[in-house]
C-alpha cells in the first residue's frame, strides 16, 4: 500500500539554512523507490492557519519511507530543517 510523506511548512526562519536544507533533501531521494507528487506548487489555505508551503511525496510502503527518512543522506538533510523552519511532518498511508 503507497504511503504518503508529507511536508507542511509552517514557518521560515532562516531562509539560508533552507536554501542549504534544500541542496541536501533533493540528492537524499536517489537511491530510493519515491515519486514526487507535489514540491511548493501553488496552494490555498481551506481551513486552519495559512501554510508556506507543502511537500508530498509517495513511497511504495512503510518500510520505505522509514528507510529513506531515518537513511543517513536526509538525517543529515533533516539537522538543517529543523534549524531552518517548522514543519510539520507525517506519513499517512493511501487506499
Amino acid at each position: 500500500m503507497s504511503v504518503y510523506a508529507i511536508f507542511v511548512r509552517e514557518r521560515l526562519r532562516d531562509p539560508k539554512v533552507i536554501e542549504a536544507y534544500d541542496a541536501k533533501a533533493g540528492p537524499s531521494l536517489a537511491g530510493h523507490p519515491v515519486k514526487v507528487l507535489a514540491a511548493y506548487g501553488g496552494q490555498e489555505t481551506l481551513e486552519g492557519a495559512p501554510i508556506q508551503g507543502a511537500v508530498i511525496l509517495e513511497f511504495p510502503t512503510m518500510q520505505a519511507a522509514k528507510a529513506w527518512y531515518d537513511g543517513p543522506a536526509y538525517r543529515d538533510a533533516r539537522q538543517l530543517r529543523f534549524q531552518g523552519a517548522d514543519y510539520r511532518v507525517f506519513f499517512v498511508q493511501g487506499v
